[in-house]
């Protein structure tokens, strides 16, 4: 979950990535930017059920996952006008979407719980919390699994990567529309 000191430390490394040219504020958007992300967020997901399921790389099943998040996350900042650079990309889409998204996730996730209960806020706030949160376990992980593990292990982290990542995927598509 994401405490008060990340999402501060978060805030401030994004305005110091935007003074670095780290992150970038757009004015024009383009669709085939948008797309290029979708498009590669959706082969990276398809890639990682074909590989768990077909026995083939529990390895490249969390990368493949963990990527379908990334591209998934660079296409809802740049929908709202960030274009992430090449440098640290993924700290900085990591951090972006903290400050950027997720207010906006949870008010999607608010809408959607509001009718199941009275708490749907605090709900809200912890699921948006969560989701951040697998992104950031799943680019830990897809480091340490890439280099030290055994293909065992690599197997149920697949398998939960896997589960994180239609997750995210599904909840950032969202905030696309």
């Amino acid at each position: 979950m994401l405490d008060k000191k990340r999402t501060e430390d978060a805030r401030k490394n994004v305005e110091r990535y935007l003074r670095d040219g780290l992150l970038k504020k757009i004015t024009a958007k383009s669709d085939s930017i948008l797309d290029t992300y979708i498009r590669n967020s959706n082969e990276s997901l398809i890639s990682a059920e074909y590989l768990l399921s077909n026995n083939i790389s529990s390895l490249w099943a969390i990368v493949c996952s963990y990527y379908s998040m990334y591209y998934i996350a660079n296409a809802a900042l740049y929908s709202k006008g960030y274009k992430v650079g090449s440098e640290i990309s993924h700290q900085v889409t990591g951090e972006a979407l903290i400050v950027f998204i997720k207010d906006k996730l949870e008010r999607q996730l608010l809408e959607e719980y509001q009718e199941a209960k009275n708490e749907a806020e605090e709900l809200a706030k912890i699921e948006a919390e969560n989701i951040l949160d697998d992104f950031e376990k799943e680019k830990s992980k897809r480091s340490f699994l890439q280099y030290e593990t055994t293909e065992i292990i690599k197997k149920g982290k697949a398998e939960t990567s896997l589960k994180r990542a239609k997750k995210f995927v599904l909840e950032m598509r969202k905030l696309l529309l």
